[in-house]
């Protein structure tokens, strides 16, 4: 007799949830409700949720150059602790043990900010965390445009979320720097390979991958025209003309990557506290700004099928958040020990 091991490989079926939302600077109050970036149909929690974060803090010199005090990451976080700990006891009520969540990755870049959380039953299964910063700003290479990329590992499949804000403009051709930008974060995008010295270090080498942010991306349409689609809900209209759509078709910075099906009304520039898009009275003075859906999650590869893409309402800045809900399979192993004989029947199995 001898004792030998089996492994053996599953599949666990997990849910992602991930927004993404320009705040404009904008401090949030002590009482926000982050509820309103979770309000979506699916009424149970998610396994893991990931906030993306751009302008958290005015994109001027001062911010910029200097270094990040952590205070607002801090009070984001603090919100989002509250609201998904309030989510998963009303999703759990009665229960003894309500199911809670925990940070596992928290990174600010100037105003980029990126926090990934996961149910408290699934933090024992997370390993080898990393966060990856890319400038791409002012001289190439500050902080007020990039990326924050994190990566770990559940189970046996990594997962690679980039949040990024890529360069503005509405000319004609601004499109060209922003996949420049692109291309500048998957070239200098670098994970360590971890103490096996076997992850991957690249973005597009992880199993799954996820980019989420402001991409700024425009509709390439004469301002008065692309404000009459809008006004009639003409969506399909207006993406036939949209930047990033026309780039994942060509495959050139995005080859091989997906978005899904876009119903909602673009999502920017609306004035603060409001409904109404931004240089549509033609007040004296203001610059013009084309309503455009700039803020987008797009994924690359096999493995994960969109469940929800949507825009939320809430109206703290010149943008409307963006979410979306993905299913995915991880790959679990389990080792059994088992007692086997030396005969050939046995050890052929």
């Amino acid at each position: 007799m001898t004792l030998f091991s089996i492994m053996i490989l599953k599949k666990l079926k997990t849910s992602v949830f991930v927004n993404t939302w320009n705040v404009g600077g904008v401090v949030p109050t002590d009482d926000f409700k982050v509820d309103d970036l979770l309000d979506t149909c699916h009424t149970s929690s998610c396994d893991i949720y990931v906030f993306g974060f751009q302008e958290v803090v005015p994109l001027r010199a001062t911010n910029v150059l200097g270094s990040e005090s952590g205070r607002i990451s801090a009070k984001w976080n603090c919100l989002i602790r509250e609201a998904l700990n309030k989510k998963a006891k009303e999703n759990n009520n009665g229960k003894l043990f309500p199911q809670e969540f925990n940070c596992i990755i928290s990174k600010q870049m100037v105003g980029i900010l990126i926090s990934v959380w996961v149910r408290n039953d699934l933090s024992s299964f997370i390993k080898n965390p990393s966060v990856s910063c890319v400038g791409c700003g002012i001289m190439g290479c500050l902080g007020n445009k990039g990326a924050v990329s994190v990566r770990f590992q559940l189970h046996q499949t990594s997962l690679c979320f980039v949040c990024s804000h890529l360069a503005s403009g509405g000319r004609e051709g601004d499109e060209k720097n922003r996949n420049s930008n692109v291309g500048e974060i998957f070239t200098r995008t670098i994970f360590p390979k971890g103490p096996s010295l076997e992850l991957p270090t690249k973005i597009l080498d992880h199993d799954r991958v996820i980019f989420l942010g402001d991409l700024n991306y425009r509709i390439s349409l004469p301002e008065l025209t692309t404000r009459l689609l809008v006004e009639k809900g003409e969506w399909n209209a207006l993406l036939e003309k949209d930047q990033l759509r026309m780039e994942l078709m060509d495959g050139q910075v995005f080859e091989g990557w997906q978005e899904g099906i876009i119903n909602f009304a673009p999502t920017y520039k609306y004035y603060p506290n409001s409904s109404e898009y931004y240089g549509r009275s033609e007040k004296r003075g203001e610059k013009k700004r084309s309503p455009a859906w700039c803020d987008r999650i797009i994924w690359y590869g096999e493995g994960l099928k969109q469940l929800l893409y949507d825009r939320g309402e809430s109206k703290l800045s010149d943008h409307r958040p963006v979410k979306a809900i993905f299913s995915t399979q991880i790959r679990v192993s389990r080792k059994l020990k088992k007692l086997g004989t030396f005969f050939l029947s046995e050890r052929f199995m």
